[in-house]
């Protein structure tokens, strides 16, 4: 009975052995550089003031002879990071379009209310 029982597990350990395979050890991986800049998500001074300035001038467009700054104000408070970064990139890479740009900003709601508000206070 005893030797049955020894075969046994002797059996079972030979069996349980062919489970386990070696397995080959992978090299740490390094980090790979990314290929491109990622876009920028915060606004700079510089970038704000640009984007300011490309507003204001497309608003002057517009309203030639007219005190904007109030009206830009309301387009700088109403519009997002991206859309005040994609404002000042383009008017660095020179890229004309803005206006469209200012124009879909001028058209919310929000913006809209702001500038009737300023525009009767002026």
């Amino acid at each position: 009975m005893r030797l049955i029982n020894f075969l046994g597990m002797g059996v079972t350990a030979v069996v349980l052995a062919g489970c386990v395979a070696p397995t080959a050890m992978q090299a740490p991986v390094s980090p790979v550089a990314p290929a491109a800049p990622a876009a920028p998500t915060t606004l700079d001074a510089a970038s704000r003031q640009v984007a300011r300035n490309v507003i204001n001038s497309e608003m002057q467009n517009r309203l030639p002879g007219v005190n904007v700054s109030p009206y830009t104000d309301c387009v700088v408070n109403n519009a997002t990071t991206a859309e005040l970064i994609d404002l000042a990139q383009a008017s660095r890479a020179g890229v004309s379009g803005t206006a469209d740009s200012v124009a879909s900003i001028v058209s919310r709601p929000a913006t809209s209310q702001c500038i009737a508000s300023a525009a009767q206070t002026a």
